[in-house]
């Protein structure tokens, strides 16, 4: 699409290199400091002759015009109308034809007895509203023609509202749909990176109040690692508040879950805005993260690759199906992502029979750091730890079965053991929520892709199906509060895009209920006497040997199925204090237990002694190695380097100077 445009904007200069250019940029004739109109032209009513403009609703217009331009030729030769003429492209169809119509009422407003008539600043205001999120999608700024206060006029200046016509027909069209049709509108095909960034961008703008886009960091290549976030209350940590991450493509090949994961985007985003009950619920009582490509680097070589193979002179179906599974699983490093955590499992597994050893929050041994790591791994585990998330879904392809922690062996040898997690029966009801949501997943076909878990209905154990060491959802147990489950959603791991509406179906309601279940088990806070809130007081489950601790402000969550629990917390320097609890079985929201604590005498802890290790769990690249993935790309003048975006190289090609009012930086 991009060559196409350029093409299109070199076309229009060719065929009007000969118009006059300005000597006076408009922005700066608008305030007086110099002028195009050297001749003193006296503002005439003519014919409206402006390509792109001739469907606006009247037929005459003025020259010069509040721009400046003298004539059509020299409006046609700005840079003003060239982007007129491509915005519908730029902005992938958003706000077409409303920008072009409100562009060309600025360019060529109406004329009457020689005099302007000036389009309304409300409308534009409006247009500015709703429209502001396509632009920053794209890294480009709001067009200074376009300035609502500078070139458009109140009601009781008397002005026209040049999409008055075209809101009419709109109100015709919608009459006539029918009630039944879906209220939000997903286009459901594949997305390059850049159109990854530039949806996510454009979403988050759209619903700004519940929603922003932010970077955990660059894949090798330097590629963002891009998170959208929806909440009530975007970008900060709410009490007693969860906070819930679904992560997709991180296998490069594997890229359903990523097309997924940006169909929930655009949908929580839609159904929130329209008023869905059930939505807004989740928005407002859950912090919901979205990282829909971990390994946007081996996304573009996988999708190179099935589009090579689109051509049957070039590659047989049998070996495009034999790719699919291996060409860019790997990050560009050519490391597999989910064998490059850290393997704590193996240390849980060496200490496990003693019982003074803390299973959680298990620190990463320093030799793990002389090792590749991969700046994909690295930032999601920074991203982790930053964070108090309490469940997380890792999206996968190859099988159609939901699988959970712990997925290496507990016995070297043995490639397929069960090997439980002390919380196996919250993990399987975690795994079990969205194998029972999903359409086909736990049904008893054995003809189906998944049929050989028809027998446990769609769930197992990582390591009883195959085993396997550095992990994803084993790091987040064992080095967070986190509990995190493997979601392989089919055989097919790139399927045709006529696939990914059927796909969207039978896994909407699974991500939606997975996400709901994160309000479950208990939760409250761990303050002191004083009310203050303890953070990394610790709190732990009797029978359970997996602790949690506080977040910042003191507040926890314990996922916990139904029954009776005794909980006890505890913090250095603090008294232990005791409750038991019973969830029962028709609980739709977590109960709350809150504890205080009084201080005691610090007495030495015998772990202290017997683990000196304990305590290093804050070691996070102790040698700052890999410090640089997570830095700004500097200048040698010792400037952050900005990137011009991708449509830059169009005007700058087009032999004129370059506008920068239309960068975001200037």
């Amino acid at each position: 699409m991009h060559s196409g445009l350029l093409l299109l904007f070199l076309s229009l200069w060719r065929s009007c290199w000969c118009a006059p250019q300005q000597t006076c940029h408009p922005g700066d004739e608008h305030l007086g400091r110099c002028s195009n109109n050297v001749l003193g032209d006296k503002p005439t009513c003519t014919d409206l002759n402006l390509g792109y403009c001739n469907d606006m609703e009247y037929s005459r217009t003025i020259f010069p015009n509040i721009l400046g331009h003298r004539s059509r030729l020299d409006a046609e030769s700005g840079t003003e109308y060239l982007l007129l003429s491509v915005s519908h492209g730029l902005l992938n169809g958003e706000c077409s034809p409303e920008i072009r119509l409100l562009g060309c009422s600025v360019l060529a407003s109406p004329c009457q007895d020689d005099k302007m008539i000036k389009p309304c600043r409300s409308t534009c205001d409006t247009l500015r509203r709703d429209c502001a999120h396509a632009f920053e999608a794209i890294d480009m700024a709001w067009p200074y023609f376009l300035d609502c206060d500078r070139f458009f006029a109140s009601n009781e200046e008397g002005c026209f509202d040049p999409l008055a016509r075209l809101r009419a027909r709109q109100e015709v069209e919608r009459s006539g749909l029918s009630p039944e049709e879906p209220s939000t509108i997903i286009q459901f095909t594949y997305t390059a990176n850049a159109q990854m960034y530039s949806l996510l961008k454009r979403t988050a703008a759209k619903c700004s109040q519940i929603s922003h886009v932010y970077s955990i960091g660059r894949s090798t290549e330097g590629r963002d690692l891009l998170v959208i976030e929806f909440s009530n209350n975007p970008g900060r940590h709410e009490l007693l508040e969860p906070e819930v991450k679904l992560v997709a493509n991180m296998h490069g090949n594997e890229v359903l879950g990523r097309q997924l994961l940006l169909y929930l985007a655009q949908y929580l985003c839609s159904e929130y805005i329209l008023g869905n009950q059930r939505i807004q619920t989740l928005i407002n009582t859950t912090r919901i993260h979205i990282l829909a490509s971990m390994n946007p680097d081996g996304y573009e070589l996988a999708a190179s690759e099935v589009e090579d193979n689109r051509d049957t002179e070039l590659t047989s179906q049998e070996g495009h199906l034999l790719n699919g599974w291996t060409n860019g699983r790997n990050n560009a490093q050519n490391i597999d992502l989910n064998r490059n955590f850290p393997d704590l499992t193996s240390i849980f597994y060496r200490n496990r029979r003693s019982r003074h050893y803390r299973i959680d929050h298990i620190a990463i041994p320093d030799a793990y750091w002389f090792g590749k790591v991969a700046p994909e791994t690295y930032a999601v585990m920074k991203w982790t730890r930053s964070l108090p998330f309490v469940q997380s879904a890792s999206l996968h392809g190859g099988d159609l079965v939901v699988s959970y922690p712990f997925d290496f062996s507990k016995h070297p040898q043995e490639e397929r053991m069960l090997s439980p997690t002390p919380d196996e029966q919250v993990l399987k009801q975690l795994a079990r929520t969205y194998a029972d949501a999903h359409a086909t997943m736990s049904n008893n076909d054995t003809d189906r892709c998944g049929a050989s878990f028809y027998r446990t209905r769609g769930i197992t154990n990582g390591a009883l199906w195959y085993s396997f060491a550095g992990g994803m959802s084993d790091f987040n147990y064992l080095h967070t509060n986190c509990v995190e489950i493997t979601v392989e959603l089919g055989c097919d791991k790139f399927p045709s895009e006529a696939e990914l509406y059927p796909e969207w179906k039978r896994n909407k309601e699974a991500l939606l209920t997975y996400m709901e279940s994160v309000h479950r088990g208990l939760k409250g806070v761990v303050q002191d006497v004083d009310g203050n809130g303890l953070k990394g007081a610790t709190v732990s489950v009797r029978g359970i040997r997996k602790d949690v601790t506080t977040a910042e402000d003191g507040d926890y969550w314990r996922l916990l199925n139904p029954g009776t629990h005794i909980l006890t917390a505890t913090a250095k320097g603090y008294s232990r204090v005791s409750k038991r609890v019973y969830l029962p079985n028709n609980m739709n929201k977590a109960g709350r237990v809150d504890f205080v604590l009084e201080k005691v005498p610090i007495k030495p802890d015998i772990d202290d002694h017997l683990f000196p290790t304990v305590d290093t769990w804050e070691r996070f690249d102790p040698y700052n190695q890999f410090e640089r993935y997570s830095e700004p790309d500097i200048s040698e003048g010792g400037i952050e380097r900005h990137e011009k975006p991708w449509w830059w190289n169009y005007f700058s090609q087009s032999g004129i100077s370059p506008p920068h009012w239309l960068l975001r930086s200037v």
